[in-house]
């Protein structure tokens, strides 16, 4: 069953900005420690690149924090939801912590996809629950 759907939008720019003004400060707000490590290698090798990557797990996290219906509240923060990537590249969300306890006392998994095209990122996440057995 269903639980909740979220997507966002992210104008690339505003990280460029951010990340400009805060430089890595911004990023370790946002990523947990492997996205972290991720956005160097990527910033280092081509710097738009790293942009385009911090907005799109900027973007899936705010998608995901709307499908579950709490938004950046507690548990949600930025760094315990993760989005990494299966061997085949696909997405997928890697929950921490007390988000992660929350998530699966209520038998919730979530599914997301990214995407980036010049000037925006975007995400959308579907939350399902499991269906207890009658």
């Amino acid at each position: 069953m269903i639980y909740g759907i979220g997507t966002d939008i992210c104008d690339v720019r505003r990280i460029r900005e951010s990340i400009e003004r805060h430089g890595d400060r911004f990023a370790h707000k946002v990523l947990s420690d492997a996205e972290f490590d991720v956005w160097k290698a990527r910033s280092a090798r081509w710097p738009e690149r790293g942009v385009r990557y911090l907005a799109t797990r900027f973007s899936a996290k705010e998608a995901f924090s709307k499908a579950v219906g709490m938004g950046m509240r507690m548990p949600m923060t930025w760094r315990s939801c993760e989005i990494a990537n299966l061997p085949s590249g696909k997405p997928t969300i890697v929950l921490h912590g007390a988000l992660k306890a929350w998530c699966e006392s209520r038998g919730l998994a979530a599914q997301v996809t990214v995407t980036d095209e010049s000037d925006y990122a975007a995400s959308f996440v579907v939350i399902e629950q499991k269906e207890s057995p009658p």
